[in-house]
């Protein structure tokens, strides 16, 4: 698929959302890139995220990851295409963990997933705890890099789509503060 193919299904389904953003990095924007609209479509999912599977068909996976709520579903289409089981961490007592009885096994080759990145914070709280598993993290996949390619994991990293979105600082650094447009959140974080 191309950029044009990409940014088609993402239009189509009102993934592409134009306002006053507050963003999981505590960030303000006025682009919001809402996956879940994407993801509510398996024909598309599909496809999109086989666009990851090609990129890191030549490397030996065992196991996917991908932190709740929005690299669940992009965990587990991962994992499906690949043959290997698929994984999600969450955040306990403000820190991102595997829960539910998965675990990793020392030296398993992990592929760590998401939907869309703005600074990377959440994936690197994945591959931390990768990490702490005795996992290997062997490359990021992304659905959405929002950072115009910048963010960086240690660790090879593809992404179907690579946008430059602008971010400002909130308060007077962000125009739409200036402005007084109230900022949503449409995100995950935080949600008990």
């Amino acid at each position: 698929m191309d950029k044009k193919d990409i940014m088609e299904i993402f239009q189509k389904t009102g993934a592409v959302m134009k306002g006053h953003f507050l963003l999981t990095s505590g960030l303000h924007s006025d682009t919001y890139i809402q996956c879940a609209r994407v993801l509510q479509y398996p024909e598309y999912t599909g496809q999109l995220v086989q666009n990851i599977v090609s990129a890191f068909g030549g490397e030996a996976v065992d196991l996917v990851v991908g932190p709740a709520v929005g690299g669940i579903i992009v965990a587990y289409e991962t994992g499906r295409q690949l043959g290997v089981p698929a994984l999600f961490t969450e955040r306990e007592n403000g820190r991102m963990t595997l829960r539910r009885g998965f675990d990793i096994s020392r030296g398993a080759r992990v592929l760590v997933v998401e939907d869309v990145v703005t600074t990377g914070g959440s994936v690197k709280e994945v591959i931390q705890a990768v990490e702490d598993k005795g996992g290997k993290t062997v490359g990021v996949g992304l659905l959405v890099d929002r950072s115009g390619g910048k963010v960086e994991f240690g660790v090879r990293k593809e992404a179907v789509l690579t946008l430059d979105v602008k971010t400002y600082q909130p308060g007077d650094a962000c125009p739409l503060c200036r402005e007084g447009t109230p900022a949503v959140k449409p995100g995950s974080r935080g949600l008990k």
